[in-house]
């Protein structure tokens, strides 16, 4: 018994991009059809692509044996596969072009509709009459627009403006090429629609499927160049302002009438970014203590940043306003706790307040790492660090001891984030840790380095050690008391 053959839609080949246009029984199909069309079908100018497929499959099969027929065996041969829908606008394109035409008479124009991408495929054509018609026909595999400048604009009176329909057009499709249709001879107005911001004008009258074709194609790179260089601009504008913003809310050290003296080093982790989670602040106060601190938010986001902008800011203002100890640090948990956008979002802190005569400081640590103190009879060494309370965000009602701590009459007092302790030493996992931090500080101290100096080096040899870029946040404070 024969086996029946399977009814299969013939797909086109100029639809799957694979041969070019050619009539088929029964008269072009929509996709294939010119757009300079008789009159009398004017009134079918619009029609959408499924329309044009099961035009196609009705032709096709109205002249295939019925699947019943008791026929012999016959070879089946597959019909070619579609082509993939068009890319997105603004990206590469291995399909063909698409096209959409906008003008109120297709019939009267002399546009031929034999046009042929870069690569030879056929270009796809729909056709709108009014700019209603071309919004429901703009999709994103839309890759150009031909635009005849003398239809009305929607609300608009004739005479109003001459380039008012090319304007509607760039509003309603921002990311699309553009090309203006123009009566000949009048290039004033296409030069005019190109400073609008249309790609290219042609006339009319001159038009043939070679200068239409590679318009088309000259149009839709010109736009894509276009859409590049403004992004590209625009990310520009945004690096400067976000530079302008980060220099302003690092901060400015309020040590008038003190004998100390300041540095400080700041490298954030995230690329080209000027602020990172880690933050610092030294102020002085009426009564001649010079309060110092520095803290560590976890991450290492924009968002931690800014977090760590807050509580720096909060800082400052507490201490102006006589805080200091387990008082100011539980005031700056409550801020963090209503400003991190996470429950799981924790910062540690270290303050040191310095009495006026500079011979002795009051120590809190928030889950920070003690600072390093120098002094001339004494090798470098770390603050103690016994009583260490929590990180801020981690404990309701938690409490920070404060520890007296003599530091003499000379020395250098360093604050630091864990970045510049947590770098990696060579290709293993060995990191390389507060007493090697120690011991690096000691010898370049011994090598002469002081202030700024000092905190260059240090950075500079965390980074070599690490065999590049720390990928952490790095701040480093620096006070020096020279009698």
């Amino acid at each position: 018994m024969p086996v029946p053959v399977p009814r299969q839609r013939a797909i086109p080949a100029v639809e799957s991009g694979q041969a070019p246009a050619a009539p088929t029984v029964g008269g072009p199909s929509e996709a294939e059809a010119p757009l300079h069309r008789d009159p009398a079908r004017k009134e079918e100018t619009v029609r959408n692509d499924a329309t044009a497929e099961d035009d196609s499959a009705r032709t096709a099969t109205s002249t295939a044996t019925p699947a019943t027929a008791p026929t012999a065996p016959t070879a089946v041969h597959p019909a070619p596969h579609p082509a993939p829908r068009p890319a997105p606008h603004g990206t590469s394109h291995t399909t063909a072009l698409t096209l959409l035409l906008i003008e109120d008479d297709p019939a009267a124009g002399p546009i031929v509709p034999d046009l042929r991408d870069s690569d030879g495929k056929p270009m796809r054509v729909r056709t709108a009459r009014n700019l209603t018609e071309a919004g429901r026909l703009l999709t994103d595999d839309v890759h150009c627009i031909l635009l005849d400048l003398t239809l009305p604009a929607p609300g608009r009176a004739a005479g109003d403006d001459e380039l008012a329909v090319l304007r509607h057009v760039l509003e309603l499709a921002p990311r699309h090429a553009v090309l203006a249709l123009t009566a000949s001879g009048d290039a004033e107005r296409g030069a005019e629609a190109v400073r609008v911001g249309a790609q290219d004008y042609l006339f009319r009258d001159e038009l043939d499927s070679r200068l239409l074709s590679r318009a088309i194609r000259y149009a839709v790179e010109r736009k894509r160049s276009d859409t590049a260089e403004r992004r590209l601009a625009e990310g520009r504008l945004r690096a400067q302002e976000n530079a302008r913003l980060e220099r302003g809310l690092l901060p400015t050290p309020l040590l008038e009438g003190s004998p100390l003296r300041f540095a400080a080093r700041y490298r954030p982790g995230r690329s080209r970014a000027l602020l990172g989670g880690d933050f610092y602040d030294t102020v002085r106060t009426p009564d001649g203590t010079v309060h110092a601190m520095i803290g560590d938010v976890c991450g290492h986001g924009p968002d931690e940043a800014a977090l760590g902008v807050e509580l720096r800011i909060a800082w400052r203002a507490l201490t102006l306003a006589g805080l200091c100890g387990d008082e100011l640090l539980n005031t700056l948990q409550q801020v963090l706790e209503h400003e991190r956008d996470d429950d799981e979002i924790f910062a540690t802190l270290c303050t040191v307040d310095i009495a006026p005569d500079g011979r002795r400081a009051g120590l809190c640590l928030a889950g920070h790492p003690a600072p390093l103190i120098a002094r001339p009879d004494r090798p470098a060494r770390l603050l103690p660090y016994e009583n260490n309370g929590p990180a801020l965000g981690l404990l309701p009602g938690a409490r920070w001891p404060r520890m007296q701590v003599e530091l003499g009459a000379r020395w250098s007092l360093m604050l630091y984030t864990d970045g510049l302790i947590e770098g990696r030493i060579g290709d293993g996992r060995e990191r390389l840790g507060q007493d090697g931090m120690v011991e690096m500080i000691r010898r370049q101290i011994a090598e002469g380095l002081s202030g700024e100096e000092l905190l260059r080096a240090a950075v500079n040899e965390v980074r070599e050690l690490n065999g590049g870029e720390l990928t952490d946040d790095v701040a480093l404070v620096l006070l020096d008391r020279v009698p």
